[in-house]
């Protein structure tokens, strides 16, 4: 891929609405791409699927998408958080899912170019989506990550 293709991603736990919506615009995203399993959830608060889609329009212009695709499956993240599993096999496990869904040829880096993938995990080192990150610059090469 000759072109780079800037992708970032966020968490929202421990980020009020106002920093995080500020965050996105600041840095000049185009595309949120939720990345959870679950995006309903009470627990989303702000970032319930249907309130955060409104809210990123109205607020920044900003599309959003939900690409289940890039979600662990529901045994890997109950192992890892309801088991208090360990990380190294939930990375292993997860990126094993990834190259078995092909996620690389499934979405177009057009697509992810000025993107922003989204779970709620406040800090990437332990979170799906800088793996998501990470797996598609070793597969399309030329991929920018800022964790935001």
């Amino acid at each position: 891929m000759s072109n780079s293709v800037d992708l970032f991603t966020i968490g929202f736990t421990q980020k009020s609405a106002q920093k995080f919506f500020d965050t996105l615009i600041k840095v000049g995203v185009k595309h949120v791409i939720d990345t959870r399993l679950n995006n309903v959830s009470q627990l989303a608060g702000f970032t319930k699927k249907s309130d955060l889609e409104y809210f990123l329009q109205k607020i920044g212009n900003i599309k959003y998408s939900h690409i289940i695709e890039l979600a662990p499956t529901k045994d890997i993240l109950d192992e890892y958080k309801k088991n208090k599993g360990d990380w190294a096999i939930y990375e292993q496990k997860f990126l094993h899912l990834m190259g078995e869904r092909k996620i690389e040829n499934k979405l177009k880096p057009e697509i992810l170019d000025g993107g922003c993938l989204l779970c709620s995990e406040a800090k990437p080192h332990n979170c799906h989506r800088r793996l998501v990150a990470e797996y598609l610059n070793l597969k399309w090469g030329n991929v920018k990550i800022c964790h935001l």
